[in-house]
């Protein structure tokens, strides 16, 4: 035991003497080393060892910007109708082919109406009995031959046969269906022979020229959006972007949506969008040419306001700002900022005023 412990003082007492003798010879290159930073931890100093923070800029140019508002839509035909009869009997006739044009007045489907014309013969013939008579009438007045009180009978016994005969027509109208528009007629839902009434749908009458858009906006907007104002839309299954302009206002506010209902017409001259189509929409509610806007992810908020970081002779320096219109991805700068100013949009949390930085990546304005 005595003698392992003789060996170990042995072996310490010539390491110490070692270090002793060797040091002036060594201490150069120690400070060397610690002086280029290849040594860190706590024996390195304070500031001593630190990298250069990487980052990207972005370059401020003179840019366009529009304040769009985007919403969801759908397309509505310009008129549509489900046709049924103003009154009941039995079909004798269905004069259109489904999917087919049809012209305004065109007779579409018939019911029997025979008794009604039989009653429309009986009263004009005895129309013509009561107008000889009161043509003889006439006469005899003319003469004093009558009273007056005699000939004003027959007169109205003659407007009363006429409001019979006005009554029939009437009736007899109801019997026939006709198109009330020019449109695309859809399918039939009654064959001939069957027995309607006029809760019965006979088929669809739909015209789509033009084409109605119908979609909402918050209610902020409403003083922005008048008649005649432009909008554009897209439908699934088109790349092209189509422009229709407002043509009403909704003046009431959806208290649950607190959104106001917008209608607008598309021409749809030849007849290449069908209603019921999702329709998403924009709307340009202004346009701002030549100024400064950069980039949101730049934007430092903070209690009094928002300032943002610039590249200058190698050190990021933080400029306060006034900001105007916000888009999806850009911010329009009022003031603080210029056209040619380099703003840095990456690492952002670990700039700090004069903070010397090297500018890896310069992203232009496409």
């Amino acid at each position: 035991m005595k003698k392992s412990l003789k060996v170990f003082l042995t072996i310490l007492l010539i390491i110490v003497l070692a270090v002793i003798i060797l040091y002036p010879k060594i201490k150069p290159l120690v400070t060397s080393i610690f002086k280029k930073g290849a040594i860190s931890g706590p024996m390195a100093g304070p500031g001593q060892g630190r990298q250069l923070l990487n980052v990207s800029g972005f370059l401020i140019e003179p840019t366009n910007m529009s304040d769009l508002y985007k919403s969801t839509g759908s397309l509505k035909p310009n008129e549509v109708v489900d046709l049924s009869f103003e009154t009941s009997g039995k079909i004798v006739g269905i004069n259109f082919t489904e999917g087919t044009r049809v012209k305004k007045g065109d007779l579409l489907a018939k019911i029997n109406d025979k008794p009604l014309q039989a009653q429309l013969e009986k009263l004009q013939a005895q129309k013509k009995l009561i107008q000889e008579k009161e043509f003889r009438q006439r006469s005899l007045l003319d003469k004093d031959a009558i009273s007056q009180e005699s000939y004003d009978q027959i007169v109205t016994e003659l407007q009363t046969i006429q409001a019979d005969i006005n009554l029939i027509k009437a009736r007899i109208s109801e019997t026939e269906l006709r198109a009330p528009f020019n449109g695309i007629i859809g399918v039939r839902y009654l064959s001939e022979e069957s027995y309607t009434n006029p809760a019965t749908k006979i088929a669809t009458l739909v015209n789509i020229v033009p084409m109605k858009l119908e979609f909402s906006i918050n209610e902020r907007y409403a003083d922005e959006v008048n008649i005649g104002y432009p909008v554009t839309f897209t439908v699934e299954g088109s790349e092209e972007t189509y422009e229709a302009k407002v043509y009403a206002v909704d003046p009431r506010i959806e208290e649950g949506t607190r959104t106001i209902t917008i209608r607008a017409l598309y021409p749809n001259k030849n007849e290449e969008l069908k209603s019921g189509h999702f329709a998403p929409v924009t709307l340009l509610l202004s346009k701002i040419e030549n100024t400064v806007a950069i980039p949101s992810e730049a934007l430092i908020p903070e209690m009094d306001g928002e300032m943002v970081y610039v590249y200058r002779k190698g050190k990021a320096t933080s400029v306060k700002i006034n900001t105007g219109l916000r888009t999806e991805s850009m911010v329009q700068v009022v003031n603080g900022l210029k056209f040619g100013d380099t703003l840095i949009t990456t690492g952002i949390l670990q700039l700090r005023q004069n903070l010397s930085v090297v500018l890896d990546t310069l992203i232009k304005k496409q």
